[in-house]
């Protein structure tokens, strides 16, 4: 199952007072796993930047004013996301950025079904407790060094960890990743056991030993009117 890991800065709080996305960084996971394949880009929003969001993620109106405006990167984005669910923090927020700007290059809009929001996830998995970012790395002992400020790569990429515990902390060594049976051998006076990838034994014959009928047999002897010899 493929999905992609999303997040984004901009210039404010809402698309519809004019902020726009000045970047956007995405992880692809396959079956919950990172595969290494991620998606980066600032962006430059054709407007000032407030000083309160750059305090946020530091990207000065000068810096973005070199990079390619949205309608530039739009068919890249769309083809790396394709038709995967998007796993965000806080989904409506950057649903409703991404819709903006996709709307504004002249795209199609995404269906924010498509979303898997982390922020319900853990509001109902720990009822009461900060459900930021930041909170949820350090409930999970995530390494949070790296965050001096708000950065879309690197909050996708601790996003997907936090992701990945608020499933049941899967480990990536337990992934049944076999593509073909698995044998193993203890010894040559033991069995080989066959393992299928989806983990389970093979089937193995149950019939009693000669040695145990006897014994049986024996045992049903010293037994009055044994119900196993009933007709």
């Amino acid at each position: 199952m493929r999905e992609i890991v999303l997040d984004t800065e901009t210039t404010g709080l809402d698309p519809a007072s004019g902020h726009r996305i000045v970047e956007i960084g995405c992880v692809e996971l396959l079956n919950h796993v990172p595969t290494g394949e991620v998606y980066h880009q600032y962006i430059n929003p054709e407007r000032d930047m407030p000083a309160e969001a750059e305090r946020v993620h530091g990207l000065s109106e000068d810096f973005l004013a070199g990079h390619p405006v949205f309608a530039d990167i739009a068919a890249d984005f769309v083809n790396f996301v394709g038709d995967a669910p998007l796993v965000i923090h806080n989904a409506a927020f950057d649903m409703g950025f991404i819709n903006a700007e996709l709307s504004l290059a002249g795209w199609a809009s995404i269906d924010k079904r498509r979303a898997i929001d982390t922020v319900s996830m853990a509001r109902k998995k720990f009822p009461g407790a900060q459900a930021s970012l930041d909170a949820l790395c350090r409930r999970f002992g995530i390494d949070l060094s790296e965050r001096q400020m708000h950065g879309a790569l690197l909050d996708a990429q601790l996003l997907a960890a936090v992701y990945l515990e608020l499933l049941g902390g899967r480990q990536h060594g337990m992934d049944l990743a076999a593509e073909a049976a698995v044998a193993r051998t203890s010894s040559p006076d033991t069995e080989t056991v066959e393992i299928s990838a989806s983990g389970r034994r093979e089937a193995r014959a149950h019939a009693a030993s000669q040695d145990e009928l006897a014994r049986h047999a024996e045992f049903l002897s010293k037994i009055k009117d044994p119900i196993w010899l009933r007709p």
